[in-house]
């Protein structure tokens, strides 16, 4: 753990952070992936608009292993999960990219694949066209290594270490991408609990002191392409949600909280899908929504299916958002394959692919990133940092923007007093106005590989990046 000097390189006294973080905690905790009520919207007039590796750091932690969930924030306490290779295979070498080269436009660029904390990244590989396909041998080298897949406890007020529990150790259980890591799934507390979710390598629960109190494994499944997991659990009503779909033996399940008994379990047909489970609490009920190629509503009580709607997409990648009158959804695109971003209205039933839809949009290049929705106007950020802003109640288009030298974006945008925040993979937050114009305010770097969401509690960010977590405040 380092402290960092602050604004003006004076250093900022440690009375001074602690206060801050104490203060932040005080204010609201960061339970799960994309925050309290999965949204990424927030309310703090203390937050920071600028920061770099320099100035605004309040500290920073030296991380070990990889893992492309996002950090989880409860009290005075910041969690994170990694898994740490023992012994690996050697890489292998990457011949030329078949196919055509990456294209630019709207939508997830050709090579991209799932978010952190909702999964993997294409090899960018197929068949020329009008070739057939060629059928698909899995690769089982992976049973060759050896991981440890680690939960790890941080002060928040000055980035000690904590605690670290190994919730498993040994071979892994399925293969994952090779840019990608074996703890992609963001965990999830009720700050009595903490639920350490590594998908087909098990679930673990722990107190807040890192103590073991039940464990559940799933079983194991081939994956589209042999690419892992990567969609996160959610937490609600004492009931942890998760969506388990593979190549093989899809589901949903709903565990309860304090045992790890199953509560009810739906079988799905779907194929490998990486979008994380949303509450959606809308005016007439509350609801369990999954994407995939189908998206699909259930009961969180009972697991009753209540409407379903045929999506199409190419990748089952973003994570549904939604407000108390329509629930907005869809799938990445693909080569030749357009996104469709479709509004559901509240209170509909049955297959809804054609009745109960207030409106679809095949111009916001929906990618990889999980879209926004922030005072009536919706935000996707594609997966090269392309803006589209549309109209939530019409879904008519605002405006496009592409902004030039942007790296891949793999995190949730937020928004926080009139502003867009997105974080791309080199480390660089861009901030804009909200509204119907562009108007970029802010260009904050940070060092290292970022493919997690940012955590926030209060008056401070929690960024994770591939070696260092960052907290980042006045």
């Amino acid at each position: 753990m380092k402290l960092k000097s602050g604004f003006r390189s004076l250093a900022i006294p440690a009375i001074a952070i602690i206060m801050a973080v104490t203060s932040c905690s005080k204010q609201g905790n960061w339970p799960q992936f994309r925050g309290p009520d999965g949204n990424m919207t927030l309310a703090s007039a203390n937050l920071p608009e600028k920061w770099d590796s320099i100035s605004g750091i309040l500290w920073t932690a030296d991380l070990d292993g990889g893992g492309y969930s996002s950090p989880v924030v409860w009290g005075n306490k910041v969690f994170i999960t990694s898994a740490f290779p023992v012994k690996v295979n050697p890489a292998p070498e990457r011949g030329p990219m078949q196919g055509p080269p990456p294209q630019g436009g709207q939508g997830p660029q050709q090579g991209q694949g799932p978010q952190p904390g909702q999964g993997m990244p294409q090899p960018g590989q197929g068949p020329q066209a009008g070739q057939p396909p060629q059928p698909e041998i899995p690769d089982t080298s992976f049973k060759k290594e050896i991981y440890r897949w680690e939960v790890k406890c941080f002060d928040l007020k000055t980035g000690k270490e904590l605690w670290k529990q190994v919730a498993y150790s040994g071979a892994p259980k399925t293969g994952k991408n090779p840019g990608s890591t074996y703890a992609c799934e963001t965990p999830v507390t009720d700050g009595k609990k903490l639920y350490a979710y590594f998908g087909m390598h098990g679930l673990f629960c722990y107190d807040m002191n890192g103590v073991l109190l039940w464990k559940k494994d799933f079983g194991h499944y081939y994956t589209q392409r042999g690419w892992g997991t990567g969609s996160s659990p959610v937490l609600f009503k004492d009931v942890l949600f998760i969506q388990f779909d593979n190549e093989e033996n899809s589901f949903i399940v709903a565990v309860n909280a304090a045992t790890g008994d199953e509560k009810w379990k739906v079988k799905r047909d779907e194929k490998t899908t990486y979008s994380t489970p949303y509450i959606w609490k809308n005016k007439i009920r509350t609801e369990l929504i999954t994407c995939g190629k189908t998206a699909r509503s259930y009961d969180p009580e009972t697991g009753k299916l209540l409407w379903e709607m045929k999506m199409g997409g190419e990748q089952v990648i973003p994570s549904p958002t939604g407000n108390e009158e329509l629930l907005f959804l869809g799938n990445a695109a693909g080569r030749e394959t357009k996104a469709k971003l479709f509004a559901v209205k509240a209170g509909v039933d049955d297959d809804i692919t054609n009745t109960g839809v207030a409106w679809v949009s095949e111009e916001s290049g929906l990618g990889n990133p999980s879209p926004l929705l922030y005072k009536g106007r919706f935000y996707v950020i594609g997966g090269k940092g392309e803006i589209a802003v549309l109209d939530a109640t019409t879904g008519a288009l605002k405006y496009q923007k592409r902004i030039n030298g942007i790296s891949s974006v793999w995190a949730s945008p937020w928004a926080n007093n009139d502003r867009i925040y997105f974080l791309d993979e080199k480390g660089t937050t861009r901030v804009f106005k909200a509204g119907d114009a562009f108007e970029q305010v802010a260009e904050n770097k940070l060092v290292g590989k970022f493919w997690s969401s940012v955590a926030v509690t209060g008056n401070v960010y929690i960024f994770k990046g591939g070696e260092k977590l960052y907290c980042v405040g006045k």
